[in-house]
């Protein structure tokens, strides 16, 4: 089974700072999207999928951070 992996916004009021895109599993996006159920991100947040990433959005430091010590 392979794992693949989405990113998804952590939507934050605009004095809190940006909006941080999440890494989560790919077959959870839709799911989410369409019945509104939670996923959870590689960091441990749990949230709704509400947009999708656009190139270049910020990333959560530690779903990052948890994605690149897959590929050593």
């Amino acid at each position: 089974m392979s794992t693949q992996v989405l990113e998804r916004p952590e939507l934050k009021d605009a004095d809190t700072g940006p909006e941080m895109f999440h890494y989560v599993r790919k077959e959870k996006i839709a799911e989410s999207a369409v019945m509104g159920t939670f996923v959870i991100a590689l960091c441990g947040e749990t949230f709704p999928v509400t947009k999708a990433a656009k190139p270049g959005s910020p990333v959560c430091p530690k779903c990052k951070e948890i994605y690149d010590s897959w590929d050593e």
